[in-house]
């Protein structure tokens, strides 16, 4: 034991190592000039701080990557960080921002910018949140060579992995928060990815040392036979598709639809595709909405809704309807073969998005006070701002996502992957039959769950953290849709608590 004056000397040096670490975090605490002082289009004050800015993660090639950290409205130095991830490939995730589960909901205005209200579901209510657009080349991030935009799933991997580190030494004080990264549709991709080089990062010492504590997944791609097989199923059980014709394509295809052999197979599965052509495919339960030259589909809320748009049926004919999603294109494209993914424009032709009505996003994010505001980079460097980009050419070049899923949850990251479950998009009987492919123990049969005192959808756990969720009455882009719902089981995945 050591001397009164020992002990007090210990004290002291306690004391100022206290002290000195305290300078250090307040010296490289968030970066004031990332600071978000005020956004067009709302005029209240901001129930948190708001940053934005870039990261170059490769000075070679001036590779810039564009977040938006929005801090928690509760308490921001304990609350969990989550990176949030749209997919595409080639979507910003200003599309979470702007139409899911940001601060703000966004009011469409005929005479000028969209007007901004607070959002009483936005997910940074329980958690700080990164809005990353990924990879260069999507929404505001950019590259100053055309090379750099070549790029597939394990670029896109290691280029987010060198953004968070980055991204921490600029916000150290958040180091020792819980993380989690999430995400949905193509993100399916890119979030068990990234977890996966963050968790290779963690377990070789690589600095400074990330908290992950586990990952979310919405509607996300995930294996070719899977989810290539989730369609009929799905349609179904959602009576879109006859019981005869059912049992006849099931006969035809021998259970494989997602890559006919044979000419009878062929022809059974386009009668599916002629039944369920014209829904809108992100939410069966929709309506859908045409200019004059195409069909567009708006999400849940018809408050997006151009004027220019009329409802299908209420005036002349259209002259066509959108088909399936990118790289989706059922059934003749499976959702996640290997090789070059064309991005939405690119297949199309057009940079419009089908069954998504963008007008409110656009014209905010292209408006030169906003993008000042939001320090972006001058448009001669990133271009204007579209929900999904042409400028990237983008390689599906890990496979299937199962492998990555195993290993994660082997390694005791928790996972919950959700799926609004009117979607046909990534139908959820895809991703409840590739959970259960894993082969774990399940530790929480299958039951429904609940929100607001009602049933909110169905949910099913797994031992190694792993659960698989349903939310009722949901599509493609769930807290679009249940946005209520959607904040709960998030609030309740971050805890650690029981959905």
């Amino acid at each position: 034991m050591g001397s009164p004056k020992t002990g007090l000397l210990s004290n002291w040096a306690l004391l100022i190592s206290a002290v000195c670490l305290s300078f250090v975090l307040a010296a490289h605490s968030a970066p004031e000039e990332a600071l978000v002082t005020h956004l067009p289009g709302f005029n209240g004050t901001f129930p948190s701080k708001h940053y934005s800015g870039y990261v170059t993660i490769d000075p070679k090639t001036e590779k810039r990557l564009f977040y938006y950290f929005v801090l928690s409205e509760g308490q921001p130095s304990k609350d969990p960080v989550v990176l949030w991830l749209n997919g595409g490939p080639g979507c910003s995730s200003f599309d979470g921002f702007v139409y899911e589960h940001g601060p703000f909901n966004f009011e469409l205005s005929y005479d000028g910018l969209p007007k901004l209200h607070l959002n009483q579901y936005g997910w940074s209510k329980v958690s700080n949140i990164i809005y990353l657009d990924s990879p260069a080349g999507v929404g505001f991030s950019y590259a100053n060579t055309t090379a750099a935009y070549i790029t597939g799933d394990n670029e896109t991997a290691l280029d987010s992995h060198t953004f968070l580190l980055k991204w921490f030494e600029l916000y150290p004080e958040f180091l020792l928060n819980p993380f989690f990264i999430a995400g949905e549709s193509y993100a399916g991709v890119y979030v068990p990815t990234l977890a996966f080089e963050v968790a290779k990062g963690i377990d070789s010492g690589l600095k400074p040392a990330l908290n992950l504590k586990g990952y979310l997944v919405g509607n996300g791609v995930t294996d070719e036979e899977f989810d290539g097989n989730a369609l009929v199923p799905f349609a179904h059980g959602m009576a879109l598709i006859s019981n005869e014709l059912y049992q006849e394509v099931k006969q035809a295809c021998n259970g494989n639809f997602y890559n006919p052999s044979t000419d009878v197979c062929k022809q059974q599965l386009e009668k599916v595709n002629e039944d369920i052509d014209g829904l809108n495919i992100y939410d069966i339960l929709e309506p859908c909405y045409h200019e004059p030259s195409k069909i567009k589909i708006t999400g849940a809320s018809n408050s997006r809704l151009p004027s220019s748009f009329r409802l299908l049926g209420e005036t002349e004919k259209p002259l066509g309807v959108r088909k399936r999603m990118f790289g989706r294109s059922w059934p003749f494209r499976a959702p996640v073969r290997p090789g070059i993914v064309l991005t939405w424009p690119q297949l199309l032709n057009d940079l419009s998005v089908p069954c998504t009505d963008d007008e409110v996003a656009t014209s905010w994010l292209n408006n030169p006070n906003v993008r000042t505001a939001l320090h972006v980079e001058d448009e001669g460097s990133t271009g204007g701002w579209m929900l999904c980009t042409d400028k990237i050419s983008y390689n599906h070049n890990l496979g299937s996502m199962i492998k990555y899923h195993k290993n994660l949850t082997m390694r005791g990251y928790r996972a919950l992957i959700f799926s609004g479950d009117h979607d046909m998009c990534v139908p959820y009987t895809g991703s409840e039959e590739w959970t259960r492919s894993l082969g774990y123990k399940v530790v929480d049969e299958w039951r429904p769950w609940m929100s607001n005192d009602q049933v909110a959808g169905y949910t099913q756990g797994y031992e190694n953290g792993l659960t698989f969720l349903t939310i009722k009455g949901a599509g493609h882009t769930v807290p679009e849709y249940k946005p209520r719902e959607a904040l709960d089981f998030y609030s309740r995945f971050l805890l650690g608590e029981k959905i």
